[in-house]
């Protein structure tokens, strides 16, 4: 079981803002088959990542901590691997509801725990900070989304130098040695191994590093063959009856694979470019340019250069904003904070542990 595989607490992140906007995988956890799924709900700086993080410190077994995107430092949520539940944040903009409440999800509520009269008082200042960074959040968005312009331009400008034939020969000869068939049913866990964030972008190195012994580390600064190199290795994986962690592109989730574990194997294919760079002790690295051919791409450097440079700069004043944004977030979670009883935060925390059996 791939629960049993990993190693006590490994970092991702579960949604992102993307050039099409925030794009989550709350969903696809929900639908993991068996996961029970707990909803919090409440409002910003209530207690939410704070109870997630407690839950996490008295698991006794394996747990992926999913932090969020806007603030790497707070959690959206914990997958207890051994005892198949998961607790997020459900709120905006990854607000889930149950589709079957308390048979299939359980919400646990602290809207209770707050103050409302005290909330009330500040009305007007609560309010004008929703809207402040929703606004500089939306700003942010747009420069994500010219950098996202360029970076596609580079991969489509790559993609017609590349010698597609020869990357499918290549992934044929590289799973026959290392995936051998298993004949069991396969499963597949959709998590992010990077995102942008108020920080710049995050790459959690660390949980590589924790999930596999062994890593195949293809450097393709443009994209286009590591998009099908590692679309062709999920195909066989799953063909071939594995337990696999899929990782898509922060920049392009619904387009791009980077990153694949496959912890039965103790193995990873991993992307490393300028946006995830990838150092490993013992990996094995595959240049991409082996499957370009350089002397068509030659006349596109320019192009190639100036999109790299401009979407690295956009991203700068992304992350600036987004910088913004968590200031003004933190200034309203301090309202919030005034108005919590953390007693009663906790008292939920103890009920949600004994809930799950922790």
């Amino acid at each position: 079981m791939m629960e049993n595989l990993y190693p006590k607490s490994v970092d991702f992140f579960l949604g992102t803002t993307t050039p099409a906007g925030f794009r989550g995988y709350f969903e696809e956890l929900r639908r993991e088959p068996g996961t029970q799924m707990y909803l919090v709900k409440s409002g910003p700086g209530c207690g939410k990542s704070t109870l997630m993080k407690r839950l996490a410190q008295m698991s006794g077994g394996p747990v992926q901590c999913i932090h969020c995107s806007s603030d790497p430092d707070s959690l959206d949520g914990v997958v207890f691997c051994e005892k198949k539940a998961a607790i997020v944040d459900a709120t905006a903009p990854h607000t889930l509801e149950p589709a079957a409440p308390g048979a299939d999800e359980v919400v646990v509520s602290l809207y209770h725990t707050l103050d409302t009269a005290a909330l009330r008082k500040n009305k007007a200042e609560i309010k004008a900070l929703f809207e402040k960074n929703a606004a500089l959040r939306s700003r942010a968005a747009r420069y994500i989304t010219s950098a996202g312009s360029l970076v596609l331009d580079s991969r489509r400008t790559a993609a017609c130098s590349t010698n597609f034939e020869k990357v499918r020969r290549y992934v044929k000869r590289l799973c026959a040695r290392l995936l051998p068939r298993t004949g069991r049913q396969p499963a597949e866990q959709l998590r992010l191994l990077s995102a942008i964030t108020p920080k710049g972008p995050v790459f959690y190195s660390s949980t590589a590093a924790a999930l596999a012994d062994k890593a195949i580390v293809f450097r393709d600064e443009y994209g286009a063959v590591s998009r099908l190199l590692l679309e062709l290795i999920r195909a066989e994986a799953l063909i071939r009856g594995y337990e696999i962690i899929t990782c898509p592109c922060a920049m392009h989730p619904d387009e791009k694979i980077d990153h694949i574990f496959i912890p039965a194997l103790r193995l990873a294919f991993l992307t490393d470019n300028s946006w995830h760079p990838v150092s490993l002790p013992g990996q094995q690295s595959v240049r991409c340019a082996r499957f370009l051919d350089q002397e068509n791409l030659a006349g596109y450097r320019a192009r190639l250069r100036f999109n790299t440079r401009a979407a690295q700069e956009l991203i700068q004043q992304a992350v600036a904003l987004m910088a913004q944004a968590k200031a003004c977030h933190d200034e309203l979670e301090s309202y919030y904070r005034a108005a919590v009883d953390f007693g009663a935060v906790e008292k939920v925390t103890r009920d949600c542990a004994a809930l799950m059996g922790l």
